[in-house]
């Protein structure tokens, strides 16, 4: 009777059974020069079969994953080991979604097949809600009449990060200052004495909030470190919300669309990070208003929710699906290089440092909501 076949969007998805794969390793484990070799490196490294499988992996790229013994990883895939997402989406695994077409790691392992040594960068989300960031290295291998592939792996996720932490900050001061500017200009056309007054004090505040960004950038240097503290403070979730608001009613982004709070929103106080909250509320804003509909209205929530607080910015516009499953990747964006960071950047400081929950939901129906659950 013969086996259904298994449907693969891109490599192959045929393995071998675990009986060969224990023969093909152990034919390596003989060859104790290319196996000291292995084991004697700092660097994760692996031996593919042909069918992309695990016949051989080095200490450290066990201690990376999370194994204590290489049988557990003996005929997987590099990216069913490293738990990525995608890997698990359908029957015939690693290298086989639609997904795996744009995967650093799998176009690395087509090269070398095709007799090259190849060198990519690869992001991967994990089921564990891990972004890990690597550079790969698959080069051809011929032993005993078989076609291997030595796959290399160096994580790269802190470089990756601290780079996409300088771009954060950069883009985030260059929002806040051009919240100033447009401010700024509001306030030559204005000759009611009352109306000054109050634009005055939305610049005081709006560069009180810049120079607070700017001191965060010390802090993220010591977030690379693992040592980053929170400020905590005791605040009210409506003043934050209202600061906002004034804020980005002047950015030159929201032109023809209006900020609104919520009538039903709570006045609840908190205590937390206000720099973090508001860089994270205030890229939900961002990108709300950063949309080609004109006369968009955007409302701004928070309301008590158990015993957390929950922030929400809603407007009206769908994301599509295939951009859902991506709007919180470092690097992704709709809007071109250089940007991208902005939603990254919520779950990044949201989850990470404000130890809060962050997400979204949206349907054609009811729009786009982003939340922030502290």
């Amino acid at each position: 009777m013969f086996k259904k076949p298994i449907i693969t969007n891109f490599l192959p998805a045929e393995r071998l059974s675990q009986t060969e794969i224990k023969k093909q390793s152990g034919l390596l484990a003989d060859n104790k020069i290319l196996k000291d070799l292995i084991d004697s490196v700092s660097q994760m490294l692996l031996i593919l079969n042909e069918e992309r499988q695990i016949v051989y992996a080095n200490k450290p790229y066990l201690d990376f994953c999370g194994f204590s013994d290489f049988k557990l990883v003996l005929g997987k895939r590099p990216g069913e080991v490293l738990n990525c997402e995608y890997a698990y989406l359908t029957e015939a695994g690693c290298g086989t979604t639609d997904f795996c077409r744009s995967c650093g790691a799998a176009k690395a392992i087509v090269e070398s097949k095709q007799g090259e040594q190849s060198t990519k960068e690869c992001q991967i989300s994990t089921r564990d809600n891990d972004n890990l960031e690597l550079r790969v290295s698959a080069t051809p291998y011929e032993y005993n009449n078989q076609s291997l592939t030595v796959f290399a792996i160096i994580d790269i996720s802190d470089e990756k990060r601290r780079e996409a932490l300088e771009r954060v900050f950069f883009h985030d001061i260059l929002n806040s200052a051009g919240g100033i500017s447009g401010l700024s200009t509001v306030l030559k056309e204005i000759e009611n004495p009352k109306e000054i007054v109050k634009i005055v004090n939305t610049i005081s505040k709006a560069a009180d909030n810049l120079v607070e960004e700017i001191q965060m950038q010390q802090q993220l240097s010591y977030a690379e470190l693992g040592v980053l503290t929170p400020d905590l403070q005791n605040i009210s979730s409506l003043a934050v919300l209202n600061d906002l608001k004034e804020l980005y009613n002047k950015n030159d982004l929201s032109k023809d669309k209006l900020i609104v709070i919520d009538k039903n929103s709570e006045n609840i106080k908190l205590n937390t990070d206000p720099v973090l909250l508001r860089r994270v509320i205030g890229n939900m804003i961002i990108n709300a208003l950063d949309t080609y509909n004109p006369k968009t209205q955007i409302t701004l929530c928070c309301e008590s929710k158990n015993k957390s607080v929950l922030f929400s910015v809603h407007n009206s516009n769908f994301i599509k699906p295939e951009i859902q499953i991506k709007i919180f990747k470092r690097k992704f964006s709709t809007k071109g290089t250089g940007r991208g960071l902005g939603t990254y950047s919520m779950k990044l400081f949201g989850e990470n440092y404000l130890k809060g929950k962050v997400w979204f939901e949206s349907s054609q129906e009811e729009g786009t909501t982003f939340f922030i659950e502290i």
